[in-house]
């Protein structure tokens, strides 16, 4: 898992894949008559998955081109809109209308993966469960203090996504029922990615925000909410409700090497093996 984080982190908002990311050629990739390039834009949260996917896909397929960026899931549609994406890594289904934001006309939702979002805080604080009372209050900058929730005394550091963050659409509807989130304060940071939110809780002591569970490392820890741990176990039992579908948009119905990549993603091979290691959830299994 760390071979995938650190390039994250240090790339930001953008990984190219173009051309690079095949191995040897087998004798399927030589039969394979695939060719073109495929422009994936969107979901920071997604991008572990984006890359591994198109890592292997290109094994079979060498004649197709990937390039993947990272600005956040409002870009993902936004970009397949002006056309200059082909897929749209998104954290909600952007072909219908969420809190925040409208839907987009015109563009397909196809569901790739089951992501599990979850409250993490750097190892120096001595919290490892808050209610959705509490995290409500420290993200609206109610509860100012660890000690007022069971930690130490010290300043809470609130670190949020920006907004257009698909993890940060999931968390509030889901982690703190809708209630607002902070915009200011001497201990409020906010940061664009997946990518920057590992480092930035990482880094800074007595900080929580919150992050899907590829980016969860040793240097952080996840939080559960109302005594209910951020597993997959729990999402399948139904008692942990932080998780939402990815889906890559796409203008029209998916056609040629981009219908070809999405069945890849969408693949009972795929699903069951690298997508399971990097800690998403197979969409089977919620259905």
């Amino acid at each position: 898992m760390k071979k995938w984080i650190k390039p994250f982190t240090a790339m930001l908002m953008a990984v190219s894949l173009i051309g690079g990311l095949g191995g040897a050629t087998t004798a399927s990739a030589a039969k394979s008559t695939e060719k073109g390039k495929i422009v994936i834009n969107g979901s920071s949260a997604l991008l572990p998955l984006t890359l591994q996917a198109a890592s292997e896909f290109k094994k079979d397929n060498p004649k197709v081109k990937i390039s993947a960026s990272a600005a956040g899931s409002i870009t993902g549609p936004q970009s397949v809109r002006k056309g200059i994406a082909d897929i749209g890594a998104v954290d909600w289904d952007a072909s219908k209308d969420v809190p925040g934001f409208k839907k987009f006309d015109g563009l397909v939702a196809n569901p790739v993966a089951v992501t599990v979002f979850t409250a993490v805080v750097n190892t120096n604080v001595g919290v490892s469960n808050l209610t959705t009372k509490q995290l409500q209050d420290i993200f609206s900058g109610k509860v100012t203090n660890w000690k007022e929730v069971g930690g130490s005394d010290a300043n809470i550091v609130v670190v949020n996504r920006k907004f257009g963050s698909g993890t940060r659409v999931n968390f509030q509807q889901k982690a703190l029922d809708g209630k607002d989130f902070m915009s200011k304060g001497d201990n409020y940071k906010e940061v664009g990615s997946s990518g920057d939110m590992k480092t930035t809780i990482e880094t800074t002591p007595n900080a929580i925000g919150y992050i899907d569970l590829p980016y969860v490392t040793s240097k952080m820890k996840a939080v559960s909410i109302n005594g209910v741990a951020p597993t997959e176990k729990n999402v399948l039992n139904k008692t942990y409700k932080v998780w939402g579908i990815g889906y890559y948009m796409t203008k029209g119905q998916p056609t040629g090497a981009t219908k070809a990549f999405i069945e890849y993603i969408q693949s009972s091979k795929f699903q069951n093996g690298s997508l399971k290691k990097l800690k998403f959830i197979p969409l089977a299994a919620v259905k």
